[in-house]
């Protein structure tokens, strides 16, 4: 079995059982002819974000984390990594192009996901790049201002046509 197969299986049994401890995971894998120490398990348990929690009868279980568990980033966060890594914020329809120096993407579209700002539905990020879309209730052109000021970027002068 592969460490996914064994980490689903894990993910399987504390969705289905109420499981409290490592220990108890390592015996229903064996039970099932799943070899696995209890060192192995908790690191599994860790990489799948899982935790502990009291359920409606006061028991303690091991839980999946969930976004809808964990609060969202306070804008602070932020406006620091965007002050901090934004270089220049550009827009086109209900799109968003964030340039960061290489490397850094990556941290900023980590901040603005967990911000759970309600005007982006989502974003990708590459190397020094990222594509921000902009909800229903949005535009770019106004996202990218929000971006900016959250930057410290000064708007750009408007552009004049055919020249």
């Amino acid at each position: 079995m592969t460490k996914t197969q064994r980490q689903h299986r894990i993910g399987e049994l504390i969705e289905r059982e109420a499981i409290s401890t490592a220990a108890q995971i390592v015996g229903k894998l064996q039970a099932e002819g799943i070899s696995a120490t209890q060192a192995t398990v908790t690191r599994d348990l860790q990489e799948l974000g899982t935790i502990k929690v009291r359920d409606e009868k006061g028991a303690r279980r091991i839980v999946m984390a969930t976004a809808s568990r964990i609060a969202p980033a306070p804008l602070d966060h932020l406006r620091r990594m965007m002050g901090e890594w934004v270089v220049s914020v550009e827009s086109s329809g209900n799109l968003v192009v964030v340039r960061t120096p290489p490397g850094c993407a990556h941290v900023v579209a980590s901040a603005l996901d967990r911000s759970a700002l309600e005007s982006v539905l989502g974003s990708v990020a590459g190397d020094d790049t990222i594509l921000v879309i902009a909800g229903e209730r949005s535009s770019g052109a106004v996202l990218a201002s929000e971006f900016r000021k959250l930057a410290g970027i000064v708007e750009p002068a408007s552009k004049v046509k055919g020249k």
